[in-house]
């Protein structure tokens, strides 16, 4: 299989990802380049642009799978981290499967732009690739950094040839028929796969898997933790628990002492546990534990542990008009000085200066 490499201008590390059909989900990647998991937002100052093109009949929620991550970790960054256009074949409202018309911003064109180009498609993925859209496709992947296909996606690219020699992932209804109709490409039973300037997803959820791992690359762990978080994603709870700090749920830290840190951490955000104790809680040294985060997650545990609070901390910021001493105390800060110190080497900036940013007065 060929290495997937991101292009340089969006901070990827060389990693080819590929998430196999019973992995739990947001799978970390231990061999990576643990600078790109410092847990900061600001650990790629370049904005993103995605081109997305709609084809016909294509779901909701495979739509709201790619831009709702891309919202949330804008929204959590306090700034725009992404952006993205939405472009149909001819340029109309995109008719989905629900009956419910999705905007456009204009037709899909071929260009000279380098951004990525995200292809969702869901049923009748035939009808929908003419003859012009394919030669469109072939004449503007000379140019585009990467191209995703998105569920039947991934159809529309083989079919044009945009897969070949390449590997590839789709829904598993259709995996046979997919390794019967183009056995040119590399088809593997995996959520998502990431092979080189080529992107395929097995589904809708497969590719709410597919942008944490983005946002994850380009942003760092806890970041995309804080989107997963969110959307409470993969929780396992008892009915008629209150939910009130999402668990990492089924996301999986392969060991079992990290993932119980982790949850540890969450649960005790307004008072932090010395590592000492965290370690003692989990059955491990602090300086086993410290090892341990470093090969499961590519941080210190009191990295994460501090990126938790502030990302906690930045919610209030953002979107309450709580004192920075509330704040402060409610992220086991010890005043609101040392509050505002850790706020501002984490995000570049100072709370009061997000909230000018944002037109909010505490």
């Amino acid at each position: 299989m060929l290495s997937g490499i991101f292009p340089a201008p969006f901070g990827f590390c060389p990693l080819r990802v590929s998430q196999p059909a019973n992995a739990l989900r947001f799978q970390h990647h231990p061999l990576q380049n643990r600078k790109t998991l410092r847990p900061k937002v600001e650990a790629l100052q370049v904005e993103q642009h995605f081109d997305l093109l709609i084809l016909p009949e294509t779901n909701l929620i495979l739509v709201a799978s790619v831009i709702e991550p891309l919202r949330a970790a804008n929204r959590i960054a306090g700034r725009e981290l992404y952006r993205w256009t939405l472009h149909s074949p001819d340029g109309q409202p995109v008719d989905t499967r629900a009956g419910i018309p999705i905007p456009v911003s204009s037709s899909f064109r071929p260009a000279r732009e380098s951004e990525p180009l995200f292809v969702l498609s869901s049923y009748n993925w035939k009808k929908n690739a003419t003859r012009e859209l394919k030669f469109q496709l072939s004449q503007t992947a000379r140019h585009r950094s990467l191209i995703a296909g998105i569920e039947t996606g991934s159809f529309v690219l083989a079919e044009t040839s945009l897969l070949d020699g390449f590997s590839a992932t789709t829904h598993w209804e259709d995996f046979e028929e997919f390794a019967t109709a183009y056995p040119q490409v590399n088809l593997i039973r995996d959520r998502f796969v990431i092979d080189g300037k080529r992107i395929t997803t097995g589904g809708s959820l497969p590719t709410l898997d597919l942008m944490l791992e983005l946002i994850r690359r380009a942003h760092g762990y806890s970041l995309a933790l804080e989107v997963s978080r969110l959307f409470i994603y993969e929780q396992e709870r008892v009915l008629g628990d209150v939910v009130q700090v999402p668990s990492t749920g089924k996301m999986p830290i392969l060991d079992d002492r990290v993932q119980a840190a982790v949850k540890l951490m969450e649960q005790t955000v307004e008072a932090p546990l010395p590592m000492s104790r965290l370690g003692k809680r989990v059955g491990v040294s602090a300086r086993h534990l410290q090892d341990l985060f470093h090969a499961a997650m590519g941080v210190a545990p009191k990295e994460h542990y501090l990126a938790l609070r502030l990302n906690a901390a930045r919610r209030r910021v953002i979107e309450s008009r709580a004192s920075f001493a509330d704040i402060a105390a409610g992220s086991g800060f010890d005043s609101a000085s040392s509050f505002s110190r850790s706020y501002r080497a984490h995000y570049g900036e100072s709370p009061s200066g997000t909230r000018s940013r944002l037109k909010m007065r505490p």
